[in-house]
């Protein structure tokens, strides 16, 4: 008579545990760092265009609205971004957040009232070194006469309005 296999008992061993658990935790931070740069920004549907091609970095080092060139363009929140220069893309690429527009370029006074208004690259402002658009003329002069109570209605309402967008 042949004896039975002897069954093997399974066993996570602690160091493998730790390896699993330090494994898993990478990519989570992985995860959590991809979720925490994606904020929403307004994007032409037909082109995949970010606020409508401008330039983000050219309304802080040329103090104006300039339309990038086709052939100088990064790819950045699940948008394409256009640059005037290569010096300007590589700004943007190293420090997206310094140059991203606020609300991802929503108007912070449709954003203040629960509302997904996208800003016109053209009616911009720059606010507590920060890069706000706006819908229009005057909706970046009511913004303008009360900055603080735009600003904190919309950090609070940012949120919300956000998870409505379309991804």
């Amino acid at each position: 008579m042949m004896a039975a296999p002897e069954k093997r008992k399974t066993c996570i061993r602690p160091a493998m545990l730790s390896m699993v658990l330090v494994l898993a935790g990478c990519w989570a931070g992985i995860f959590q760092l991809h979720a925490a740069t994606t904020e929403r920004v307004v994007t032409d549907y037909h082109t995949g265009l970010a606020i409508s091609g401008f330039d983000p970095v050219g309304y802080f080092t040329n103090s104006k609205a300039m339309v990038g060139r086709a052939d100088i363009e990064t790819r950045y929140a699940g948008a394409t971004w256009r640059f005037i220069n290569e010096g300007n893309r590589a700004a943007f690429i190293d420090h997206p957040e310094v140059y991203l527009p606020v609300f991802g370029g929503y108007d912070p006074t449709g954003v203040a009232r629960g509302v997904a208004v996208a800003g016109h690259p053209e009616v911009w402002l720059i606010a507590g070194e920060r890069l706000y658009l706006f819908h229009n003329a005057q909706t970046r002069e009511a913004f303008l006469a009360e900055p603080e109570r735009f600003l904190e209605l919309a950090k609070k309402t940012w949120p919300v309005v956000e998870s409505t967008l379309v991804q």
